[in-house]
C-alpha cells in the first residue's frame, strides 16, 4: 500500500471519519498509511467507473462524488495491518466493497423513493429509477470484475455477500411472517443488510495481506457484528439527539413508517403507552405528532432495551478483537466500538 506524504486532503479523510465513526487513531505512521490508502481507493473509484457512454459516467460518479464515511474500504485497510502484505490487493478489495455499497444505495433510494443521498439530489430524482437501477447494477458488475483479480476465494466470498444483501432487502421488503419474532426478525435483515458487508470488508483485509486465518476469521466476525451495531445505534439517536446533533430532522424512520428495534421492543412491551402503540401503526406525516410520538418513545422501555442490545454488540465485536495481536489498528477497531454506544448518550 502506497504511503504518500499527507496533504490536507489526505487528514481531512482522516478527520471525517474520527467524526462520523468514532475513529481513533493514535499511532502516526498507522494514520498516515490509512489516509494514504483512502486516498489511493478514492482515485481507483473515480477511474473504475469511467465509461464512454455519458450517462452512465455521470450518473456512476454522482455519488462516488457524493463522498460518504467509506467505513467499509476503511476496514479493509486496518484489517490489513493484521498481515505482512501491503500492496495492491488490498487497495483493489477496498475498492470492491465501497463500489457495492455504492450499487445498494442506489437501488435503496429506488425502493424508498428517496430524494436526496449524501446532501445531493438523488440519482432516481435527478434522472429516474431506470437509470438509478442499471447504475446500480453497473457499480455491482465493477466490483465484481475488482475482485476477479482477486482470485477464485475471494470472488466467491463477494457472490455470497451478494446473496446476503439481497436477501436481508427481501426479509425487509416482505416484513416477518406468522409466527416470527419481529425482533429477531430485525436483528437478521440488518445483520444480512449492513452487517454482511462489513463482515467481508474486514475478511478480505485480513486475507489480501495475508493474515492468519484465526484472525481473518475474528475481522469477519467483528466486522458482521460492528455493522449490525452501527444500524442499532442510527436507530436510537434518531430518537434520542435533538435535530440540531442529527443534522437533520428527527424522527425519519416515524416519517417513513419504518418499524426500528426501540420502536419493536416498545411494541412488544405489554406496558407500553397505548398512546404510543396507536400512533406506530404506521407512517407519521404531522410535525406534531412525530414530536409527540419521539417523546413517549424516549419514555418508554423500547429506548432502553435497545441501548442494552447495543451495549451487547459492542462487547461481542471488543471480545472478538480480543483474538487479534496488540496494536494501534486493534485499538482503532476498538475505538469505533465505544463510540458506537458512547454517541446514544
Amino acid at each position: 500500500m502506497s504511503s504518500p506524504p499527507p496533504g490536507a486532503a489526505r487528514d481531512g479523510a482522516v478527520e471525517d471519519l474520527r467524526a462520523t465513526v468514532g475513529l481513533q487513531i493514535q499511532d502516526e505512521p498507522l494514520l498516515r498509511a490509512i489516509a494514504g490508502g483512502l486516498a489511493d481507493v478514492e482515485t481507483m473509484l473515480r477511474d473504475v467507473v469511467k465509461s464512454d457512454v455519458p450517462a452512465v459516467h455521470d450518473a456512476a460518479l454522482h455519488l462516488v462524488e457524493a463522498g460518504g464515511k467509506r467505513f467499509r474500504p476503511l476496514f479493509t485497510l486496518l484489517s490489513a495491518q493484521f498481515g505482512p502484505k501491503q500492496g495492491e490487493q488490498v487497495l483493489i478489495a477496498a475498492a470492491a466493497v465501497e463500489l457495492v455499497h455504492l450499487a445498494t444505495l442506489y437501488h435503496d433510494d429506488v425502493m424508498d423513493e428517496a430524494t436526496m443521498r449524501r446532501g445531493a439530489e438523488s440519482v432516481n430524482s435527478r434522472w429516474d429509477n431506470t437509470v438509478a437501477i442499471l447504475t446500480g447494477d453497473y457499480l455491482f458488475a465493477h466490483a465484481s470484475r475488482l475482485v476477479a483479480d482477486l482470485g477464485t476465494d475471494a470472488a466467491r466470498i463477494i457472490a455470497e455477500t451478494f446473496g446476503e444483501l439481497v436477501s436481508g432487502q427481501m426479509r425487509e421488503t416482505v416484513g416477518p411472517g406468522p409466527g416470527d419474532d419481529p425482533v429477531e426478525h430485525y436483528l437478521t435483515v440488518i445483520a444480512q443488510k449492513t452487517g454482511s458487508l462489513i463482515a467481508t470488508s474486514g475478511r478480505f483485509g485480513g486475507m489480501m495481506s495475508g493474515a492468519a486465518e484465526e484472525h481473518v476469521q475474528a475481522l469477519r466476525r467483528f466486522g458482521d457484528i460492528i455493522g449490525a451495531a452501527f444500524q442499532i445505534s442510527d436507530d436510537v439517536i434518531d430518537i434520542a439527539s435533538p435535530s440540531v446533533e442529527l443534522g437533520k430532522a428527527q424522527g425519519t424512520d416515524l416519517r417513513e413508517g419504518v418499524r426500528t428495534l426501540p420502536m419493536l421492543y416498545a411494541l412488544a412491551d405489554p406496558g407500553t403507552d397505548p398512546r404510543l402503540v396507536e400512533l406506530l401503526a404506521g407512517p407519521i406525516t404531522d410535525d406534531d405528532l412525530v414530536a409527540e410520538a419521539l417523546e413517549l418513545l424516549r419514555r418508554s422501555s423500547g429506548l432502553e432495551r435497545a441501548r442494552a442490545t447495543l451495549s451487547d454488540y459492542a462487547s461481542r465485536a471488543r471480545a472478538e478483537l480480543a483474538s487479534l495481536p496488540a496494536s494501534p489498528a486493534r485499538d482503532a477497531c476498538e475505538s469505533v466500538a465505544d463510540y458506537l454506544v458512547a454517541r446514544t448518550f
